[in-house]
């Protein structure tokens, strides 16, 4: 079969290997769609935190199932799956606390072990959730939009609160549109004008702001002259995360989505003259997951305009580079395994 390895930072090289064999308490599943994410790009680049080479990428994926054994959510051969990539040991203290996203001993898909870059893999049959209703495409979404939703769960969002999302990556485009569902007024910020331009006209997110003089002032003029409840980061920048509290208002919520490898400095009498709720959110839960994919049942998010290119799995490596541009306008770049 073939796969995509990332042999080191900046070399990708397509190979072929025998198919995997299926192991008791696993199924075979065949790989249709691999989303790439900000992940994937920053592994390729050499920046990724807890991570080794050489790496098999991809943890969004869209797959259906070729070899299963019995099991509780009754899975039969050619049945549609998402793939929870998290793999949680399920004795740690978070995970005996139903906090899977925070598993003491986490092995991410395509992070910590390699991932979806390959025709078939074998995995946990746990870590499959049915997904007889959707697309391949909206399956390889749920992922990404589960990491959305949980960063708004870790909020405790509520309807007709003020939300400010810094970053209009797939992450923060995603948090926009979940919160907007749910009733919050949103306003996107980016220091990418074109970003800004395709989030409004394509995705229907309306209050935009671009990073930089009088974003303040804008921001309160979206939110009848208050400060965000919620500020969410989803740039993983030092820069943006140092930051973007300022926006937030006193006795807020700060919610840090984003990653970044080293060191934040917060001068503490700012956060601290606002209460601040200081919050970070890694990951989702198969419960994110499953209201991930209701919502995706229903029509109301974007599929095909959010992602914005695709290529198969031969085509790939050539195209992978030019997605670290910003002027290639990449939101979701979606390969397809098939």
């Amino acid at each position: 079969m073939k796969y995509i390895v990332c042999k080191k930072p900046g070399v990708f090289e397509y190979l072929e290997k025998e198919a995997p064999k299926k192991k008791v308490g696993e199924a075979l599943v065949k790989i249709h769609r691999v989303g790439i994410c900000g992940t994937d790009l920053h592994a390729y680049s050499g920046n990724q935190a807890f991570f080794s080479y050489p790496r098999i990428l991809g943890h969004e994926l869209a797959a259906t199932v070729l070899e299963i054994e019995a099991n509780h959510q009754d899975l039969k051969v050619g049945d549609p799956v998402a793939i929870l990539p998290y793999m949680a040991c399920q004795h740690c203290q978070a995970c005996i606390q139903g906090k899977t996203n925070c598993c003491e001993n986490m092995q991410v898909l395509g992070v910590h072990t390699d991932g979806g870059m390959q025709e078939i893999i074998s995995i946990p049959s746990a870590f499959l959730l049915p997904a007889p209703h959707l697309s391949l495409d909206e399956i390889a979404l749920i992922e990404p939009l589960s990491i959305a939703f949980h960063a708004l769960r870790r909020a405790g969002l509520q309807k007709g609160e003020h939300v400010l999302v810094i970053g209009c990556g797939p992450i923060g485009v995603g948090i926009l549109k979940l919160a907007q569902a749910q009733g919050a007024t949103v306003v996107a910020m980016d220091v990418n004008a074109a970003r800004l331009q395709f989030a409004k006209k394509a995705l229907g997110i309306e209050n935009t702001v671009l990073t930089g003089t009088n974003a303040a002032d804008q921001c309160r003029d979206f939110f009848d002259g208050k400060r965000a409840d919620i500020v969410f980061d989803a740039t993983g920048n030092k820069k943006a995360l140092e930051t973007g509290h300022h926006y937030m208002s006193h006795g807020g919520r700060y919610v840090l989505v984003g990653l970044y490898k080293a060191d934040l400095t917060f001068l503490h009498p700012e956060i601290h003259a606002k209460e601040t709720s200081l919050l970070c959110s890694r990951n989702a839960t198969r419960e994110d997951f499953v209201s991930v994919m209701d919502f995706l049942a229903s029509g109301e998010f974007p599929t095909a305009n959010y992602i914005t290119h695709r290529v198969n799995k031969a085509g790939m490596i050539q195209h992978f580079e030019r997605w670290l541009l910003p002027e290639t306008g990449v939101l979701k770049a979606m390969v397809a395994f098939d």
